[in-house]
């Protein structure tokens, strides 16, 4: 019963996401995000830096997300990994996202499976668009991604500290390796 293994795991991660959601904010409160997000401009591609991550992407290397805005106000994702080393299987998942209303761009419903749409919350981005938190209410899971492939220690202790004091357990954030600079979509490297 291969097939339908992604269609679980999707279900699962759906299941999961939404499940720690709610019971973590029940008991915390709400998680700013940033006031406005330029759609257009945060479009693209950004690598996963260092994360709390899910399930699917533990062990994940060379982990990069894409965005592209469609013409239905969407945004298709594409995220995507090589599992267990540099070189391993390459991983491919599209959730759709979406905006959430009167959130200034800055909070979207990702759907992995319908119907569940896991919070997907913009909570500091730079303001040239190279680096951005992306975290949740639950303070479950977090991604802190940039354009680049790799930023100074400095700047990812920074974001690190901004994480934590928004709640965030700091000692959970696991580095991504990032081992060398591949084709965004998943494409083999140069």
């Amino acid at each position: 019963m291969k097939p339908n293994r992604p269609k679980k795991l999707l279900l699962a991660i759906a299941a999961s996401l939404g499940l720690a959601s709610v019971a973590a904010c029940a008991s915390r409160p709400p998680l700013p995000a940033v006031a406005d997000v330029d759609l257009p401009r945060f479009m693209g591609p950004w690598y996963v830096i260092a994360n709390i991550p899910t399930f699917i992407e533990r062990d994940a290397w060379n982990a990069v997300e894409s965005y592209e805005l469609k013409p239905n106000g969407h945004i298709a994702t594409t995220f995507t990994f090589n599992k267990g080393s540099a070189t391993g299987p390459v991983r491919r998942y599209h959730p759709d996202g979406k905006v959430v209303p009167g959130t200034g761009n800055a909070v979207w419903g990702m759907q992995f499976v319908w119907p569940v749409r896991a919070e997907y919350r913009i909570f500091h981005l730079d303001q040239d668009y190279t680096r951005v938190i992306i975290a949740r209410s639950a303070r479950d899971y977090l991604w802190i991604m940039a354009r680049t492939p790799a930023i100074p220690e400095q700047e990812l202790q920074r974001l690190i500290a901004l994480a934590g004091a928004a709640g965030y357990d700091t000692t959970r954030v696991q580095r991504v390796p990032q081992a060398t600079p591949r084709a965004i979509a998943g494409g083999s490297g140069p």
